[in-house]
C-alpha cells in the first residue's frame, strides 16, 4: 500500500476516558495511552484512537482532532483474520481440508507464468507459503478489482520461492473463491452468518463495491494529504475489504483467541507459525514484546487507514489502536504502544 502522509502541525489534544484533566494531583495516562499521542505529534497521523479491552472493563483514548470512539473505518488486513476463521471453521466441518490443492476446489483457475495450482495447498495459502504474486504490488492497492481479475494480475507474474513465507494479498483473495466455491455463499455472507452475527459486531460489514462509510466516521487521508474516506473496496477484495470499529474488533479477537469460534485443534492450526518459519500463522501473526511476552493478531493498511489488534493468547486483553492515513511516518512506534499496553512497568 502507499507510504504514509506528512501533515501539517496539528494541535493535539489527547482524551482519556475516566480520568480528570491533568493536574499535580489526578492519575497518570496509563503509559499506552500517552504513547498514544507520540502517533500524532512523532508520527505524523492526523488523529488515532485505542481501545483496551480488559476483563475487569474498557478503556479508550484519543489524539487528534475529528476522530471517536464509535468511528467506522477501514480494517485493511484485519479482513484476513476473518477469513481464515472462516475457512477453518469449515476445515472443522469437514467440508474442506487444508491438505487440498487449490485446483481441487477452483479448477484450471491458477495456471500461468509458472503458477500452477495443482502444487498449491489451501494450508499454502492461509500461511502466506503459496510463492504467488502480490498482485497489489501492480495495482498499488488503489484500483478496483473483481477477485477474478485479481488474481489473473497475480499471475502475470512467476511465482517466488514456495514453501517460503511471502505475504501476498493474492492468497486471501483465493481463499475467498474457495469459501464461495464450497458454501455456495460469498465469503462476506459466510463470516456474517458465522461470526459477525452471532458476536454481535453491529459497526461491523463487507461493503462489496460500497464506496461511502457508514455512519458515524471521521476522514480518512492519503499519503499526498487527499481525502480518501470515499473509496472502492474491491481495491482489496477478501484480502482488506472490512468495515468495523474500535470495539468490534476487540471483541472479535477476544472471542477468537478466547476458543468461541474455532474447536481448539483449529485454533492451535491456526496459532501455528512453523510453515512460516516463526513470522505468520493463518491469519494471525505473533510479536514477541521486549518483556517476553507475546501478543497475536493483525495490522491493517488501506489507503487512508491504518489499524492493529493484538492480544494475549487467551483473549483476555486486546488492544486495537487506528490512525486516519495509511501508515505511521516512525514504525517503532508501533511496538512501543504494544509495549506500554502489554509489559507490566517496573518501578
Amino acid at each position: 500500500m502507499p507510504p504514509f502522509r506528512t501533515l501539517l502541525a496539528l494541535p493535539v489534544s489527547l482524551a482519556l476516558l475516566a480520568l480528570a484533566p491533568a493536574a499535580s494531583s489526578a492519575p497518570a495516562a496509563p503509559p499506552a495511552d500517552a504513547v498514544l499521542a507520540r502517533l500524532v505529534t512523532e508520527g505524523g497521523a492526523p488523529a488515532a484512537a485505542l481501545l483496551a479491552r480488559e476483563e475487569s472493563g474498557t478503556r479508550y483514548a484519543e489524539a487528534g482532532p475529528g476522530i471517536a470512539r464509535a468511528d467506522h473505518f477501514r480494517a485493511g488486513s484485519l479482513t484476513k483474520t476473518f477469513v481464515a476463521t472462516v475457512v477453518l471453521q469449515l476445515a472443522a466441518e469437514h467440508r474442506l481440508k487444508l491438505s487440498d490443492t487449490v485446483e481441487r476446489h477452483l479448477p484450471g483457475l491458477v495456471r500461468g507464468a509458472g503458477n500452477d495450482g495443482r502444487a498449491l495447498t489451501l494450508r499454502s495459502l492461509l500461511t502466506h507459503t503459496s510463492g504467488l504474486y502480490d498482485f497489489t504490488a501492480d495495482t498499488g492497492g488503489t484500483i478496483p478489482l473483481t477477485p477474478l481479475d485479481a488474481v489473473r494480475v497475480a499471475l502475470t507474474h512467476p511465482p517466488s520461492a514456495p514453501g517460503r513465507y511471502a505475504y501476498s494479498n493474492t492468497n486471501y483473495v483465493l481463499l475467498g473463491l474457495v469459501v464461495q466455491q464450497v458454501t455456495g455463499r460469498s465469503y462476506a455472507a459466510e463470516a456474517e452468518r458465522r461470526i459477525i452475527a452471532p458476536l454481535r459486531l453491529s459497526g461491523t460489514s463487507f461493503p462489496g463495491s460500497r464506496t461511502s462509510l457508514p455512519s458515524p466516521h471521521g476522514r480518512a487521508y492519503a499519503a499526498d494529504g487527499t481525502d480518501v474516506t470515499a473509496l472502492d473496496p474491491r481495491v482489496a477484495g477478501a484480502a482488506g475489504e472490512l468495515v468495523t470499529t474500535l470495539a468490534d474488533l476487540d471483541r472479535f479477537y477476544a472471542a477468537l483467541l478466547g476458543g468461541r469460534l474455532l474447536p481448539a485443534r483449529w485454533l492451535r492450526e491456526m496459532r501455528d507459525t512453523r510453515a512460516a518459519r516463526g513470522a505468520y500463522g493463518m491469519g494471525l501473526f505473533p510479536l514477541k514484546l521486549p518483556c517476553g511476552t507475546t501478543v497475536w493478531g493483525h495490522n491493517g493498511r488501506i489507503d487512508g487507514s491504518y489499524v492493529r489488534t493484538a492480544s494475549t493468547a487467551d483473549g483476555r486483553r486486546v488492544l486495537t489502536f487506528r490512525v486516519n492515513t495509511t501508515a505511521l511516518t516512525d514504525p517503532a512506534l508501533e511496538p512501543a504502544l504494544l509495549t506500554a499496553e502489554f509489559c507490566p512497568r517496573t518501578s
